[in-house]
């Protein structure tokens, strides 16, 4: 811990790459620490409405956003203003002094004179029985990811929204069977979707219907749900369960530093999405912004690393 940054960004999403960009292009030292490049974009099938690129596939635009960043890197200019290092988790941050100590899961301590926070959102687990037992073995929230390893198999998506039917085309190209399980009366899933998914004699929809437990011996092997209407209570036997039903703002690290809103969202000044600590910007999905899309993420991505830039000009060295 012998570098003090000017500016750590934590994320690696859209916000974390572009404050990165912004960051860089001001020659302000900066450090990203990551886990990957991977995040909730890369888990979209498919992107139509990023400006410039239509018709994108999550994957191929994150892969565009980190080829972008890491071109930086090999920039004379520039390199000497950036650092990246993938595979950090963070998991805690603390003031020392006038500046932050960032602490990681790998041991690893990093100081910094500004922080911003782009960690975006961890998808919502279901919270039944069996579900924490049969992570990897059946339990997946990725259909981008794992859609592969169920080829003619029989699987289950719990969430009626678009993620949900996303993942339900995704798992269409390799399982036999699928069905979409939702707990309320309304489908949310956009009425083009719904369409789609309709065409497909695949897949099943059904609502009122409430995942209780999964079981299974070392992986997946049956869901039990409820039909919300009759009382009564089914098995299915499955091979795979995608858990779609939401997502929430990854700030763990940050609790007892900063104010939240009731979400668990970092509350920011819009303005400079500054939080309620000097020093600490929070940008993208991670905020109490109320539109979560990926053009605004980059765009407070920018605003953030800019609001360092002069926050940075009024502190003293």
């Amino acid at each position: 811990m012998d570098i003090l940054y000017d500016l750590i960004i934590i994320g690696g999403g859209p916000a974390g790459i572009t404050a990165g960009i912004y960051a860089a292009r001001k020659k302000l030292k900066t450090l990203i620490l990551t886990k990957d490049f991977f995040g909730q974009v890369a888990e979209t099938s498919w992107v139509d409405n990023y400006p410039g690129l239509p018709d994108i596939s999550g994957q191929d635009l994150m892969k565009k956003l980190e080829n972008h960043i890491k071109k930086f890197l090999d920039d004379k200019e520039k390199s000497d203003s950036l650092d990246i290092k993938e595979g950090e988790e963070v998991i805690k941050i603390e003031k020392a002094g006038k500046n932050f100590l960032v602490k990681t899961k790998r041991n690893s301590d990093f100081l910094a004179r500004a922080i911003i926070v782009a960690t975006g959102r961890d998808p919502r687990p279901l919270e039944v029985p069996g579900e924490k037992e049969f992570i990897g073995r059946g339990i997946s929230y990725c259909s981008i990811c794992d859609s592969p390893l169920f080829k003619d198999k029989s699987v289950a998506v719990i969430g009626g929204g678009n993620a949900g039917f996303e993942a339900a085309l995704d798992l269409a190209k390799y399982a036999k069977r699928i069905f979409i399980f939702e707990k309320t009366d309304k489908l949310k899933a956009d009425e083009v979707l719904q369409e789609i998914i309709k065409k497909d004699k695949k897949i099943e929809v059904h609502i009122n219907k409430e995942v209780k437990r999964i079981e299974g011996n070392k992986k997946v092997q049956a869901l039990i749900y409820q039909d919300l209407k009759t009382g009564k209570s089914f098995q299915v036997p499955i091979d795979g369960v995608f858990v779609q039903i939401g997502s929430i703002p990854a700030t763990g690290f940050l609790k007892g530093l900063c104010k939240f809103n009731a979400a668990d969202e970092i509350k920011v000044n819009f303005e400079t999405c500054g939080t309620s600590i000097s020093g600490i910007f929070a940008a993208g999905d991670v905020n109490n912004g109320r539109y979560k899309q990926i053009i605004i993420a980059t765009g407070e991505g920018a605003k953030a690393a800019l609001a360092v830039y002069d926050y940075l000009k009024n502190q003293p060295s």
